[in-house]
């Protein structure tokens, strides 16, 4: 009996950890992370546990950095936080839950701290702009889409002082079941709210506060990956996007293949789909753009405005006050959206990689509208007009072009890269 003792623990000492190394070694073939032209580029590929398990590895310091930010910013506690995960899990398709244990492991931290940080994200203000362009809208008929990826400034790692925007990178997005897609996020996010696949089709979020909202349902982050990881057709993606609905968001999604642009709004139990000739589009005060479509903090379609704002209009001299006197943030979420349409107008027929990225960055800055700017400057410390990054991306030919924020620049103040999906899906580690 000691003989067989004492062969079990040579197995668990020499033999186990030989197996897990093995088991490592063979998660990691399929991942590899390089920098180009200034940017961390993390390719992950293979099995969901797979690619959790690769940036969990290749980007360990830095995803332990990120999600103890991410936990240190939570309204919640960690027991609370866990509490919504156990009821939203039902609900998340069971390929994402295995990532995040791949993330979890090759990372090096606890599952449970993984989908805490995850679940602080829902309580986030995630601003964000975004557009669709197509067609006569456009310098030569292709789709483009534009998204800045808006959040405070400050949110930081509470042991390194590093704040979370400074760990950004570009992923490379090869599931062995689903399609390829190219995804400026951070590390330790699977996604940073949006991107664009191999078969052209294009997504990115918006937070739309509202009170019609539930914890039984997939969260936005979730549906967003379904959408780029198994979405060929804008229905796929529509019906990816309005299922197992949570709260307040807005998508912007686009199909380069038609081509044409969606904007869906989403609530618990409400959704809106349209495009850019829907009647809802002109609802005074705002209006329609000939084949583009454009979203950022607020409902347009009035039945879920009314579960957001107690009025629907949130333009001129009363909404002035109400930012003033009652920090309602609606007015100045508007003169961004006028402002961008403004530009898309002035520079409609034009649109293209190049001069759509330069156009959001100054816009961005409230370089064309003094009392954006003025806005902006008010705004310090939340999320309005702090992008992390900013990309414009074609995806009918796999062209990106796009920003990260440094420690002390926001994305509209830094310089940009071009990147192109199927030249990156070629590369080798």
């Amino acid at each position: 009996m000691g003989k067989i003792l004492s062969l079990l623990i040579i197995f668990l000492l020499f033999i186990s950890p030989a197996w897990h190394t093995s088991k490592a070694n063979t998660a990691l073939k399929g991942g590899w992370l390089k920098e180009i032209d200034g940017v961390k580029v993390l390719y992950v590929s293979g099995t969901h546990y797979e690619m959790g398990y690769q940036h969990g590895y290749l980007l360990r310091n830095e995803t332990k950095e990120n999600l103890r930010a991410f936990l240190n910013t939570s309204p919640y506690s960690r027991e609370k936080l866990l509490e919504i995960w156990n009821i939203t899990k039902n609900y998340i398709p069971k390929e994402y839950i295995e990532e995040l244990h791949g993330l979890a492991d090759g990372a090096g931290i606890k599952f449970e701290d993984v989908v805490a940080a995850y679940m602080s994200i829902i309580s986030w203000g995630i601003a964000c702009f975004g557009f669709s362009a197509w067609g006569p809208a456009t310098k030569d008929g292709k789709l483009y889409h534009f998204r800045s990826f808006d959040l405070p400034m400050n949110i930081a790692d509470p042991v390194t002082g590093k704040y979370v925007h400074e760990n950004a990178v570009l992923i490379v997005r090869n599931p062995k079941n689903g399609y390829a897609s190219l995804i400026p996020s951070v590390a330790g996010s699977l996604h940073g709210g949006g991107g664009f696949n191999e078969k052209g089709i294009a997504i990115g979020m918006q937070t739309c506060w509202s009170r019609d909202a539930t914890f039984y349902g997939t969260p936005a982050v979730f549906r967003v990956m379904m959408v780029l990881d198994h979405a060929s057709t804008t229905q796929e993606a529509i019906d990816y996007l309005i299922s197992n609905r949570t709260a307040g968001w807005n998508f912007v999604l686009s199909d380069a293949k038609v081509p044409i642009g969606y904007v869906i709004e989403t609530t618990a139990n409400l959704s809106h789909v349209g495009t850019y000739d829907d009647a809802i589009e002109s609802t005074k005060p705002f209006w329609s753009i000939d084949y583009v479509v454009r979203r950022t903090n607020f409902f347009i379609h009035p039945e879920l405005a009314s579960t957001q704002r107690e009025y629907y209009d949130p333009s001129g001299i009363k909404g002035f006050i109400r930012l003033l006197l009652k920090k309602d943030p609606f007015f100045a979420i508007w003169r961004s959206y006028k402002t961008v349409s403004v530009t898309i107008e002035k520079n409609w027929g034009s649109i293209e990689l190049n001069n759509t990225m330069e156009l959001m960055q100054k816009v961005y800055r409230g370089d064309t509208d003094l009392l954006l700017k003025f806005l902006i400057k008010l705004a310090e410390g939340t999320s309005f007009n702090r992008a992390w990054n900013m990309w414009v991306a074609c995806p009918s030919t796999g062209d990106m072009v796009v920003s990260f924020a440094e420690r002390d620049k926001i994305a509209f103040d830094t310089p940009y890269h071009y990147f192109n999906l199927f030249r990156l899906l070629e590369e080798k580690p």
